[in-house]
């Protein structure tokens, strides 16, 4: 989950929340700057985050009690498995994009175990097989890679109130096609990217978010059920091209 400090206590959006608003944004992208097998590309896009490991014990609650940040919590072996083994339902490619995915993020553990090193180099190999078996270049597969990524990228600057203030630029990642994006924050609230890359020139995003109170957590079953009984809001942007 995605954990932000807020006045009144803790703003908290689930990963899958934040995979579908990635979803949203790659949706909108124009229509020729879209990778193949575009809807398969969504489709893996807002599944990224899916098996999550169970909330049991303190595994979502940082040593003094409070709710981790998805960035505070060790590798699980067994979620990343859970994920891979989810995708493979529904096809070759979304399970070729998940497990570039995985390899993107944990590659640099590389090294510390050996069960971790196994899991990494079958990324490698089943790479390499559904690329034959789709007739892909790895380039083209790298392409869609880097679209999903962008998007990811994006989602998770909003998600995580990263925009800088004062109409600061902020670099979201490389995109696809290689040009560099930025994002910005603009006076009236709007958001703009540049250079422009969605079809229309205007949209909103949305994605649901919990605002918790209480700041300690004796136990995951005890966030569990603030988190269930916590208000939703909607935190919503304005996308709008200025160029």
């Amino acid at each position: 989950m995605i954990v932000n400090a807020i006045d009144t206590g803790w703003e908290i959006i689930y990963q899958q929340a934040h995979a579908l608003l990635a979803a949203e944004i790659g949706f909108s992208w124009k229509p020729e700057k879209r990778p193949r097998f575009f809807m398969q590309t969504l489709a893996a896009i807002a599944q990224h985050d899916d098996g999550q490991k169970d909330w049991t014990g303190q595994y979502a609650l940082t040593p003094a009690g409070a709710p981790a940040n998805f960035t505070q919590l060790p590798f699980a072996l067994e979620q990343a498995q859970q994920v891979m083994e989810e995708a493979r339902f529904q096809g070759q490619w979304r399970s070729l994009l998940t497990s570039l995915h995985l390899s993107f993020l944990y590659e640099a553990l590389r090294g510390q175990k050996k069960e971790w090193d196994a899991f990494l180099d079958q990324q490698r190999a089943d790479q390499k097989e559904w690329q034959k078996k789709l007739k892909l270049r790895k380039a083209e597969a790298q392409h869609a890679y880097d679209f999903m990524q962008w998007c990811d990228r994006f989602s998770l600057i909003l998600c995580r109130r990263e925009l800088p203030e004062m109409e600061r630029t902020l670099e979201i990642s490389q995109g696809p096609d290689k040009l560099k994006y930025e994002v910005k924050q603009l006076q009236n609230g709007s958001v703009t990217v540049h250079p422009w890359p969605f079809e229309p020139e205007a949209l909103t995003l949305e994605v649901e978010a919990r605002h918790l109170t209480q700041l300690q957590f004796n136990s995951d079953q005890e966030l569990a059920q603030a988190m269930w009984s916590a208000p939703v809001l909607r935190k919503t942007w304005n996308l709008e091209k200025t160029e």
